[in-house]
């Protein structure tokens, strides 16, 4: 009842502003509101007062002592420790508070403080655990919650806490097994379940962890669902698929928590993949923190432009992208590359996001990209907080980031033409060709491997696709079924994935009349090069829907092979056409899933058609404006000298398209 608990707080501290417990239970009571800035407000008002009081009775009790009033002494100093004992609860408050605003240094000596009144107080340990879990620090956060349980063995919280640090150390055997220890004494702890399906999933045991997702969501777990959703489809189990959409669009409607990429990859509506993002970001960022003040006037010769990455890694972003990084590092050669790459560069990981923000106004930032969005590693705080005069969206996530402080997102007029405004929060920017970067310094391997080293029959025609599996839907599937059918002999190239996704794979194809064995995966390749290289092995790349081929169709194309793709309705789905119309290969763009089809069928059947498609696009490969990383810098910069401008002249972030030669307004 938390609308009268306010009344009587308020009502007290109408009378007494400075009562240690009214402000210490408001402030408690804003942070379960979810506003974490004025409980922090509170809490620290809460520990001024507690430090008088303290401060009064030690006084008091040492003046007494002097007195020789011993009894009323140690009334006086008792009364000084239990005051001590509620500063330890308060600074325990304060540092939840802390942990909601991502001041991560400054959770943790909070709670430190608290256990200096008090080594044992679990409620500190545990949340100087998670504090350390969200520094990435997880083997110390595992000792905190190891320290708990060697006095309290079945504590459940620092039991979940735990297993969620032993799935962050990849100890995902002994995270099911802390999960099973706390579902042994409460089987409806929803979060725990939804925890253990998690460890399940790194495990690899899909339809273990669908079980205990389905037991959350039994029990109104807000994210389950989603991972429901997300393990089958990882699966190429489309037999719910209809039922969990509309479920989840429900879910969505209601402002429940379900992951953008599920509302893409099912091909919900576009104001529920709004929702969707605005639904995450407040699950993320209840309340937007009070911007940083800017310290200079920027002004320049020239833009500062920042990059803000948690995919400065092995990862499809960073070999676009060659700044800031809040994610770790992987030690990769391309996170070296791009280390190089930048004036300067700072790894800002284990800082917290009112810090980067800070550290951003006073590198004097014009233009602060975000090149995240929804998806692992997100830091949305660092923008909420203001990091840059002008905030713009690009790559990470193709959809809107649903937050109201990103200005702009970065697109071309056929991923995002500019008459869906209304489902995205961020202005609409059309770069002038293809929106999507790509590194053209890749080598490909000369050393091509043999079809038959590759697995693949020698003589016939080879179907592929790289695309991660979530993407392939049964529509799709269907068709490549019948191009098989149709096509004597030839075989569907993937990409290799768990021996049960085959096994799914395999029998959809059997359930469709096509031998199981004309599906041949692909196993990972260390190098890319190689990777790019086996591409030359096959004939035709054939795309997904509704959640296209996006960096993996750039591979293809750059290792010539031809891709046919379908235009789908939203962002994800119009990828791969953009980059063929960049490609000089419009012909290659379907709109139908029935010319998708026939298309296919005729590069398949018609060789003379496939090798003039061939020659054509090797032909491009060394002009078009797909692979001209020039022609991209000029149009990408050109944008951001319109950003700055529409802000230096005091107007309201507005779409415009960037002409080849000029900016042209929208």
């Amino acid at each position: 009842m938390l609308a009268e608990a306010e009344k009587f707080y308020t009502a007290i501290l109408a009378a007494r502003p400075d009562h240690f417990d009214a402000l210490h239970g408001l402030g408690t009571l804003r942070s379960r509101q979810g506003d974490a800035v004025e409980a922090l407000r509170l809490i620290d008002a809460a520990l001024e007062a507690n430090s008088r009081t303290a401060d009064s009775a030690s006084k008091l009790g040492s003046r007494l002592e002097t007195l020789g009033r011993h009894e009323e002494a140690r009334v006086a100093l008792g009364r000084e420790r239990a005051t001590r004992q509620d500063r330890r609860a308060a600074l325990v408050s304060r540092g939840v508070a802390l942990l909601v605003l991502r001041r991560l240094p400054e959770a943790l000596a909070t709670f430190d403080e608290a256990l200096v009144i008090n080594g044992r107080d679990p409620e500190a340990r545990i949340n100087r655990g998670v504090a350390l879990t969200q520094l990435d620090r997880a083997q110390e956060a595992l000792a905190a919650f190891d320290l708990v349980l060697e006095t309290a063995p079945e504590h459940p919280v620092a039991l979940a806490n735990r297993t969620r640090v032993l799935i962050t150390l990849g100890r995902h055997a002994e995270a099911v097994e802390a999960s099973d220890r706390v579902l042994a004494v409460n089987p409806r702890d929803a979060e725990v379940l939804y925890t253990r399906g998690n460890a399940l999933c790194c495990l690899d045991k899909l339809e273990e962890a669908i079980e205990s997702y389905e037991r959350a969501w039994a029990l109104n777990h807000a994210r389950a669902l989603c991972s429901v959703a997300v393990c089958r489809l990882a699966l190429a189990d489309w037999s719910r698929t209809d039922e969990l959409a509309a479920a989840l669009s429900e879910r969505i409607a209601e402002g429940d928590y379900v992951h953008p990429f599920v509302a893409v990859v099912l091909d919900l509506s576009p104001l529920d993949q709004l929702n969707a993002a605005r639904n995450q970001f407040r699950s993320r960022q209840p309340r937007a923190p009070k911007p940083c003040g800017r310290s200079s006037s920027l002004r320049s010769d020239k833009l500062r432009i920042a990059y803000v990455s948690a995919d400065v890694r092995q990862h499809a972003v960073a070999y676009a992208i060659v700044g800031v990084s809040i994610g770790p590092d992987d030690a990769s050669p391309i996170r070296a590359r791009i280390v190089d790459a930048f004036d300067r560069f700072y790894d800002v990981s284990a800082e917290d996001d009112a810090s980067v923000a800070r550290r951003l106004n006073d590198l004097d930032v014009h233009v602060a990209v975000d090149l995240n969005g929804p998806t692992l590693g997100w830091r949305p705080a660092i923008f909420a907080n203001r990091a840059a005069p002008v905030q713009a969206f690009y790559l990470g996530f193709p959809g809107t980031a649903g937050a109201d402080f990103i200005d702009y997102i970065l697109a071309d007029e056929t991923v995002l033409p500019f008459d869906q405004q209304a489902y995205f929060s961020e202005r609409i920017v059309h770069l002038p060709d293809c929106y999507h970067a790509y590194d053209t310094t890749r080598r490909i391997s000369q050393n091509i491997p043999s079809r038959p080293e590759l697995g693949l029959p020698d003589q016939s025609f080879v179907f592929c696709c790289f695309n991660r599996t979530p993407k392939i839907s049964a529509p799709v599937f269907d068709v490549w079924m019948q191009l098989l059918a149709k096509v004597h002999g030839s075989v569907l190239w993937l990409s290799e994935t768990k021996h049960l996704v085959q096994q799914n794979l395999r029998h959809a194809a059997a359930a469709r009349g096509v031998d199981p064995q004309r599906l041949v995966f692909a196993p990972y390749a260390n190098r890319v090069e190689d990777h790019l290289a086996r591409h030359r092995a096959a004939d035709l790349f054939l795309d997904t829907l509704p959640f296209n081929a996006h960096s993996t169709a750039c591979d293809a194309l750059w290792a010539e092979l031809p891709v046919v793709t379908c235009v789908g309705t939203a962002f994800a789905g119009r990828v791969a056409a953009s980059m063929l119309n960049a490609a000089g290969m419009p012909e290659l763009v379907t709109h139908s899933l029935d010319d998708y089809a026939a298309l296919a069928l005729k590069l398949a059947t018609d060789a003379p058609f496939l090798q003039s498609i061939r020659r054509k696009l090797a032909q491009n490969r060394s002009t078009c404006q797909l692979f001209d990383g020039d022609r991209f810098r000029r149009g990408i910069e050109a944008a951001y000298t319109t950003m700055w401008g529409i802000h230096e002249r005091g107007e309201r972030p507005r779409g415009f398209r960037v002409g080849a030669n000029a900016e042209e307004m929208n």
